[in-house]
Order: structure tokens, then sequence, then C-alpha cells
């Protein structure tokens, strides 16, 4: 049954890539990386209950598996090539490995990513991905290079997965004919990894890190790394239509500030390096708004007086 499994996996994720000297079906892939660049790899694990909800659709939950390991690289300004699975299930359910490799396959493909291995065992659901990545000797952008006067940017918007996860938990009924309920699980269930945004800014950001755990919590790293403190103006927040038009703009903040799984980066610019990098940014047709400053200090801040301590920071898996 395993192999049969793993055979499934190979034909649904199928992608040729010249470095890739030897993938599935040996004991290890053989993979050459590019002259003149270096490897960038990162690794996710994905545990049902905690990750994804008990219910997700198999497909929504393969692309997630691979989305949130391709906004790591986007993070790193990377460019991804390779991918490894290892899937734990409690029963070998053909219809679900089917399920789970064509979302992975289809965002896979979206971004030239190969699946060169991984394996597979019987136990509590749950999938690890580690993604593997090139970029030019000396330009992985890092936490630790913010500085006070740089200002503060994001991709996208955010808030809107954590408003689908309230939907999915109930604190707001879940309606599948409302567009926006739609609009926010779906943010939820298929993030967008922003890896052509990561590679754009690359040569003008100074620190950039992805908002899986909530932007305080994210920005915070980012500070810690550096040395230096951020303010954050809440109102400039990139917020969807959906997210504040079913939560109200006050919760919709919150969300924005505090929620995880938005997948979004986060990032710090020199001032003189602002508009080159919005010229990068549009040339492959992203945007990023900008929501603060860095400063001297330490933490994260809100601009208007209020304190960090009077916000949730964010997402902890062994916090309290």
């Amino acid at each position: 049954m395993e192999f049969r499994l793993i055979d499934r996996i190979r034909d649904r994720t199928a992608l040729a890539r010249e470095d890739v000297r030897l993938g599935i079906g040996d004991d290890a892939a053989v993979l050459a990386v590019p002259p003149g660049q270096e490897l960038a790899v990162a690794i996710d694990t994905l545990v049902e209950g905690v990750h994804f909800p008990r219910g997700t659709a198999p497909r929504d939950i393969g692309w997630k598996a691979l989305a949130v390991n391709l906004s790591d690289l986007a993070a790193m300004g990377a460019t991804p090539a390779w991918a490894l699975l290892a899937l734990t299930l409690p029963h070998g359910d053909a219809a679900i490995v089917d399920g789970l490799a064509d979302g992975f396959a289809q965002l896979a493909r979206e971004h030239g990513v190969a699946l060169v291995g991984g394996d597979t065992t019987r136990g509590p659901f749950c999938l690890s991905v580690a993604v593997h990545g090139f970029v030019p000797p000396g330009q992985a952008m890092t936490r630790g290079g913010a500085r006070a006067g740089d200002a503060v940017f994001v991709t996208g918007s955010l808030g809107s997965a954590a408003g689908g996860l309230q939907l999915v938990q109930g604190r707001v009924p879940f309606d599948p004919g409302d567009e926006a309920h739609r609009t926010l699980r779906e943010r939820l269930d298929r993030p967008t990894p922003r890896v052509r945004a990561g590679v754009a800014v690359r040569a003008h950001a100074s620190a950039c890190i992805d908002v899986s755990d909530g932007l305080l919590a994210d920005l915070g790293h980012i500070c810690a790394a550096s040395g230096v403190g951020a303010e954050v103006d809440p109102a400039a927040l990139p917020l969807s239509t959906a997210l504040p038009g079913v939560f109200g703009l006050e919760v919709a903040r919150e969300l924005a500030l505090t929620g995880g799984d938005d997948y979004e980066l986060c990032f710090t610019v020199p001032t003189a390096s602002i508009d080159a990098m919005q010229a990068a940014l549009a040339a492959v047709g992203a945007h990023a708004t900008r929501i603060g400053a860095i400063v001297e200090g330490q933490g994260v801040h809100l601009t208007g007086g209020a304190p960090l301590a009077a916000v949730r920071r964010g997402w902890d898996h062994f916090g309290a």
C-alpha cells in the first residue's frame, strides 16, 4: 500500500527540471545547484487541527503545505526549485492522497517546483514539506538588517486568513453563499506565497520576514534580530474589503495586527530606496503598503499611544 501511495503522489506531481539528476524512487535525490547560486532551505510541518481545520479539503491542504514553505523562501528573496514531502496519514486513503497531491502539484507548477522525494507513514494526519531555492551569493534577505529610519512595508492585505479561521470556529456563522465569507476562507486555506515580490525587493530591502504568526509577532522578530524598535500605524494596515465587511473595522484591524496565516511579506527599506523598490514590485505585478517605521529602541509599538502590551502578540505554538 505504501508504495502504491508513493506512486500516486509521483504521478500527480511530476515536473521535469534539468537540475534534478535523480528524483523520486531511490534512497535520496541527486540535485545540481546552478553555478553562482547559494542554496536556501526551509521546512515546515502542518498538523491537522493546528494548522488546518479538520474537514479541510485535501486539495487545499496540499496547496497550503507547499505555500507556507514557499513563503519562507520568498522572505529570503530566493527562487524555489525543489521540494520534499513527508506525509503521515491515519489510513492509506487513496482519494485523500490524490487530493493532497493535486493541490500540491497545482501550486508547484505555478512556481516550477519539482517534488524530488519524501516519505509516507502511518500516524496522526500531518505533512512536513522541505523546500530548496536559489539566491545569488550574499543577496539573501535576513531579519537582521533593519536600521532606524527605515520604512516598514507589507505586501497584499492582512488579517483575512485569521478572519477565515474565525468563521471556521463559528465565532461568526459561516455562510457558504456569502462571497465575503468565501473570500476569507480561501485566504485561510490557499495562501499566496509572495515569491516574485521577494525576489523583486531583494536588492532594496534591509530586512524581511513572512507574516505567519501575526504582524506584531513577526515584525517583533525583525526588531529583535536588528536591535531596533518599530512603530506601526493601525490606520495604515492594508485590509481586504471582505474583512471589515464581515467583522467591522476595529476587529479587522486587530486581526490584521495579530492574526496568523497571512503569509504576506513584511520588510524594511531605507527611505532612499523606496521608489526603486516600488518600481521593482510594479514590474512583477505586486504591491506593498507602508505601515510604519523603524526607530531606536526595542519592540513594536502602535502609533496613537497604544502600547504593545494592550494587544495580543500573535500565534505561539507553546504559548499560554
